[in-house]
């Protein structure tokens, strides 16, 4: 049988700093957690956060949310890289994991 294997390259031009490869391990389940706070970043500026769930249980997720707003979630070994447009307190990236000892990595690319 034949193997198919996938992968993906980013390249971007414009985007000069990081935030950083991190993780946050959440101790306990169902707690908002802020990751990124809107007022700390330009709005016009190029901002994409790439978030990725380390979990290994099919079951679970970290809900994202921005603006108040419920983005999607996030399975075992699911990840995204979206477009964040910072300008205030509201437009914060938040997680919310389903369980308890979960591992969100994360990092913000921007050309602040």
């Amino acid at each position: 049988m034949a193997t198919t294997t996938a992968t993906i390259v980013l390249s971007s031009t414009g985007l000069t700093g990081t935030e950083g490869l991190a993780r946050k391990t959440v101790t306990g389940g169902h707690a908002q957690y802020t990751l990124f706070d809107g007022s700390a970043f330009t709005a016009d500026k190029a901002h994409k956060v790439y978030l990725k769930n380390l979990s290994t249980t099919a079951s679970e997720y970290f809900l994202i949310t921005v603006n108040a707003e419920d983005v999607g979630r996030l399975y075992a070994g699911d990840w995204a890289l979206i477009p964040w447009s910072a300008h205030d307190n509201d437009n914060d990236i938040k997680i919310d994991p389903s369980a308890a000892d979960m591992t969100l990595e994360y990092m913000l690319f921007t050309d602040e």
